[in-house]
């Protein structure tokens, strides 16, 4: 392939780039981006492939000031260029990385970045960071797909990723959007009719984006070389504080601190119910951070069987209430693929129970923090479970429930249609509350009322720190959707004014409050708007 230009941007206009990782590790000796099988490499050189007509749609600024990028070179060519995929800035080195993973339970050999390029480490204050373009074109492993990713998703990752920052949930962070100008066709609902859609790159940026699937394709290979390479690379880069001298022991207590991250990301993803629709390995963070944003989906609704994929609707492997399960399960793969350099099961077991050991007293103490409970009690647990019976027995809104539960007083002598006000206004049928039904939920109300009585807490002491665990704005599907029609058609401020509200979930913004509404009945069928496709 040919070498793309180098931008020069005006002196402090753009960070120094590096990509040491490349240095460090066993990189492809091949340089083209034909698709292949890659061995006892964790890398391939694969540079991305030029479109026509780059336009930078969108910058979110937090994340180009975090990158030291000055706001004047991001509006030029030059910024649309470089992260449109058509020149470098100078020291970038565009690669891919391999990675194998289990794919919805079966183990799917090499998969890798089929999609994205790694143009290099900014070296900046609180870095480095790679920087990564999501639809550059091809790698070699692409295997037979394009490489590209259109306006659809890209739309969607931005302001996913972004939302999920904001919402204190760990991720990986979005740059830029940029339109090619080129079309790609694209097999939306995998019926055999693709259509033409606009294609659309998005940058992401995070520490690292090595993952459960870069250990296991070495382990299963039974290339030993650049499994320990990746192993002391991981830890002397990202878990500086694991003691390195042994390999054995490093990666047993790196497989600790992962599963304590991972624990700590699911209980993240419960307490704002968010369920991340693809929990394959080659998705999983090392560095337990939300990454690779396809199906995903805020439960509207609270039901702990829903799934936003519809690559998922038979099994619901990745359902929002088997999510932990999951999670446990992937991290096991990942102790096998570790297991080559331990040479013994039992460490990998005893670290594996460090997933428990977060996940447990974190869960317990994010839904006390949810009800504004401030101390662990017996009886909690009890509370907890019953509650979700109760959102389970009608259509109830899980973001709309606990704002308002937020705000509800716990005086003793409350009336019972002030006490109810939370659930009738998540209720999405208001006539599902049947006597029956409200009187356990009256019930569960004056329990939960009395238990926070007791703690004696001022009022609004409580309410502002429900406030600052229960969102008032949450990504659902139909807003993304909604937005995105909108960019399509050519208007990206209804991206620009979800993405600005998203940055402040847990304010109230009285001017944007639609867009904490209810999910709306013609939103629920709707393609797009409930359930998606892994080209989502």
């Amino acid at each position: 392939m040919p070498a793309l230009p180098v931008v020069h941007p005006p002196a402090g206009s753009a960070p120094p780039f590096d990509h040491a990782a490349l240095r460090a590790l066993p990189v492809d000796p091949l340089d083209h981006p034909g698709s292949r099988q890659v061995h006892h490499a964790c890398f391939s050189r694969a540079r991305p492939t030029p479109v026509s007509a780059p336009k930078a749609l969108l910058v979110v600024d937090e994340v180009r000031e975090m990158l030291g990028i000055s706001a004047d070179w991001a509006r030029g060519e030059g910024f649309a260029q470089v992260f449109g995929g058509n020149a470098l800035l100078p020291g970038m080195d565009p690669a891919a990385a391999c990675y194998g993973g289990h794919q919805f339970g079966h183990w799917a050999g090499q998969l890798g970045d089929g999609r994205a390029i790694t143009l290099g480490e900014a070296l900046v204050d609180g870095g480095p960071y790679e920087v990564q373009l999501k639809g550059a074109g091809p790698t070699p492993y692409s295997r037979s797909a394009d490489g590209r990713a259109v306006l659809r998703s890209s739309v969607r990752e931005l302001l996913c990723s972004e939302a999920m920052h904001h919402l204190g949930v760990p991720t990986t962070r979005a740059l830029a959007l940029v339109s090619t100008g080129d079309p790609v066709w694209r097999d939306m609902f995998y019926d055999g009719r693709p259509e033409q859609e606009p294609g659309a790159i998005v940058t992401r940026v995070a520490p690292s984006f090595l993952r459960f699937g870069n250990f296991q394709i070495h382990a299963a290979r039974g290339h030993l070389d650049p499994l320990r390479a990746l192993l002391r690379y991981a830890i002397r880069t990202q878990f500086p504080s694991i003691p390195a001298e042994d390999d054995a022991e490093a990666a047993a207590a790196l497989l600790a601190e992962v599963a304590r991250r991972t624990a700590a990301l699911v209980v993240g993803w419960e307490r704002v119910g968010f369920v991340h629709g693809v929990m394959n390995t080659d998705n999983m963070s090392l560095l337990g951070l939300t990454i690779d944003y396809g199906p995903y989906g805020w439960i509207d609704a609270w039901d702990p069987d829903w799934t936003p994929n519809t690559t998922d609707a038979e099994r619901r492997r990745y359902r929002f209430g088997q999510q932990p399960a999951v999670a446990l399960w992937n991290l096991a793969r990942f102790a096998e693929a570790l297991l080559p350099l331990v040479g013994d099961v039992k460490p990998l077991e005893d670290a594996l129970r460090a997933f428990g050991e977060t996940w447990t007293p974190a869960r317990a103490r994010m839904w006390g923090d949810k009800l504004g409970l401030a101390e662990d009690r017996d009886g909690d647990a009890a509370l907890v479970d019953e509650l979700h019976q109760l959102l389970s027995a009608a259509e109830t809104d899980m973001t709309v429930f606990f704002r308002a539960l937020s705000d509800a007083p716990v005086d003793a002598d409350l009336a019972a249609a002030r006490r109810l006000e939370p659930v009738r206004a998540a209720l999405y049928d208001p006539a599902a509350l049947r006597p029956a039904l409200e009187a356990r939920w009256l019930g569960w109300l004056e329990r939960h009322a009395a238990r926070a009585r007791a703690e004696g807490q001022p009022a609004d002491a409580r309410a502002a720190a429900m406030r600052a665990v229960n969102p008032r704005f949450v990504l659902r599907n139909y807003l993304a959707w909604r937005a995105y029609e909108q960019a399509l058609a050519g208007d990206l401020e209804p991206v620009r004014d979800l993405l600005d509200t998203l940055r402040n979930p847990y304010q109230d913004q009285p001017a944007r409050s639609a867009f904490a509404a209810k999910r709306p009945d013609w939103a629920r069928e709707k393609v797009g708007c409930t359930m998606l496709s892994c080209s989502s």
